[in-house]
């Protein structure tokens, strides 16, 4: 993937953000900063991640944790510039925090306090998280996108935003959700398009059911939902955490370096129709 330059989480102490981590610190890169609004779980990521590092030879590779609360600007401003003060510079934003949307049910009596704190930590966090990462990014020298190809031009970061497959359709009774979702693909096509002649490529990331600690907390909330969701699914499972990280690290490589402005499916042929 040649994977060697800094990398900033979002998310990182659980679920795909964790993942992500890992998946960076096994591909080369030299430093990590995991954000979460838990510092204790981005701790034990960092900690894991260098672990992982140290197992893949990455004999100079350094992680750190920080506290962030996305939905607070001087938050995600503080960790921003802790990530350059720490690296300086930015080579890689994964943006993976987020909330699942509170209560479910039909918007004639959907909970409006939810839709708002959903939309508050979703969508401005997505915003603030995109702009102050693009600010550090326009301001460092770009590097060559990859060193055996002068073709592929030059690069100063690349940003990849957790959305979902609720970003390109709806599902009964997840309007807040829905809503987020779209809205934050919405500011990664604007990302994309603002950032491109910086070089600097921005997409984002659409899985359907991944297993993870949110994903488990929903079906609690609604029994009977994870069979149902296996009943329909074509391939029969949830999606694995490190499947989704997979996919952000090849947006952050070189190997997607024509890709900008994307939303890349991951659901396992959800989207294509249930299965008969």
């Amino acid at each position: 993937m040649d994977i060697t330059g800094y990398a900033l989480v979002t998310g990182g102490g659980s679920g795909i953000g964790k993942a992500c981590c890992l998946a960076f610190a096994k591909a080369g890169a030299r430093g990590l900063l995991v954000a979460d609004i838990n510092v204790d779980a981005a701790k034990k990521t960092a900690d894991e991640a260098k672990a992982a590092a140290a197992t893949c030879t990455t004999l100079d590779f350094r992680a750190e944790a920080v506290h962030i609360d996305i939905a607070d600007e001087s938050s995600v401003q503080t960790a921003v510039e802790k990530m350059v003060e720490l690296f300086g510079r930015v080579d890689y934003c994964v943006h993976s925090a987020g909330v699942s949307g509170g209560s479910h049910g039909s918007i004639a009596g959907n909970n409006f306090s939810d839709f708002k704190r959903t939309l508050d930590i979703n969508v401005n966090g997505t915003y603030l998280i995109t702009n102050f990462v693009s600010v550090a990014m326009k301001a460092q020298e770009p590097k060559q996108t990859d060193a055996s190809s002068v073709e592929r031009g030059f690069t100063r970061g690349t940003i990849v935003i957790l959305g979902s497959v609720s970003s390109m359709i709806a599902n009964p009774g997840m309007v807040q959700y829905t809503a987020a979702k779209h809205a934050i693909m919405g500011i990664s096509k604007t990302a994309a398009i603002d950032n491109v002649t910086f070089g600097i490529r921005v997409n984002c990331i659409c899985p359907s059911w991944i297993d993870t600690p949110m994903v488990q907390r929903s079906f609690e909330l609604v029994p009977g939902l994870e069979q149902t969701l296996l009943d329909g699914a074509p391939m029969g499972r949830l999606g694995r955490p490190e499947e989704v990280a997979d996919a952000a690290l090849f947006l952050c490589s070189p190997k997607s370096s024509f890709i900008t402005g994307c939303g890349l499916i991951i659901d396992g042929g959800m989207t294509l129709g249930t299965k008969t």
